[in-house]
């Protein structure tokens, strides 16, 4: 009976690696290349950082993300910075990325009450995933944090919508993503929250007062993102 289950268990063990190896997304990856030092540099730092093991709430993605040390640092600072958060964004990150930086101690010996999330656009702005991948990421990444920080619940969020226009293939897909991503949540260990229609205009056009590049929000973009946030992380909170 034990060499039938073992040749069982060897017989699907290939077919495990061929799906990992057919969606990138769901695959572990660091950057370190010579033009990408700046990123495992800033995953040490984030690993020194005292602040990391103390905060309350962590904010998890990537550029716009990380923005909120840039364009939204005052907006952070007024309304995000007294819950206790802390900042793991990287520019540039795919979900792949986020699963090393979980499986590389980025929330070891924490113990954060919400974990904000936001990621998921690089994947199909770099073409290295397609939605449906992404979203299996993202699962993924769910499921990592679960082990990781177990007491902690998940707020999920919506890929930001990005282009000039709501034809653009990129918004498309960011949209498809965004559907995907409510799947995942429960409503109460991970709560999805949508708020991408508050960055556009009624015609589903995108404003540069918001978006200067159609993807990154400045000050006025990140204030919106606060606005149709805040209620839900801090009931999250309680």
């Amino acid at each position: 009976m034990k060499r039938i289950l073992l040749a069982a268990l060897l017989a699907l063990a290939p077919v495990a690696c061929t799906f990992a190896a057919d969606n990138p997304a769901i695959v572990p990856a660091a950057r370190n290349t010579d033009k990408e030092k700046w990123w495992p540099a800033r995953h040490d730092a984030k690993l020194k950082d005292p602040k990391r093991t103390e905060a309350k709430v962590i904010f998890f993605g990537d550029s716009i993300t990380q923005g909120w040390e840039g364009g939204g640092k005052a907006v952070w600072a007024q309304s995000i910075e007294p819950l206790g958060a802390f900042n793991l964004g990287f520019s540039g990150d795919r979900t792949e990325h986020a699963l090393w930086r979980i499986d590389n101690g980025e929330f070891d010996g924490t113990h954060p009450k919400v974990i904000v999330i936001l990621l998921g656009t690089n994947n199909i702005g770099h073409k290295s995933s397609n939605p449906e991948q992404t979203a299996e990421g993202m699962k993924a990444i769910i499921a990592r944090l679960a082990q990781k920080t177990p007491e902690a619940k998940i707020l999920l969020l919506g890929v930001l919508p990005r282009g000039a226009k709501p034809d653009e293939p990129l918004r498309q897909q960011a949209a498809e993503i965004t559907k995907l991503y409510a799947g995942l949540a429960d409503g109460k260990k991970v709560v999805f929250l949508d708020f991408n229609n508050k960055f556009l205009e009624a015609d589903g056009t995108m404003s540069k007062d918001i978006m200067p590049d159609f993807l990154h929000p400045n000050a006025k973009g990140y204030q919106i993102w606060v606005d149709n946030m805040l209620p839900k992380l801090k009931e999250m909170l309680n």
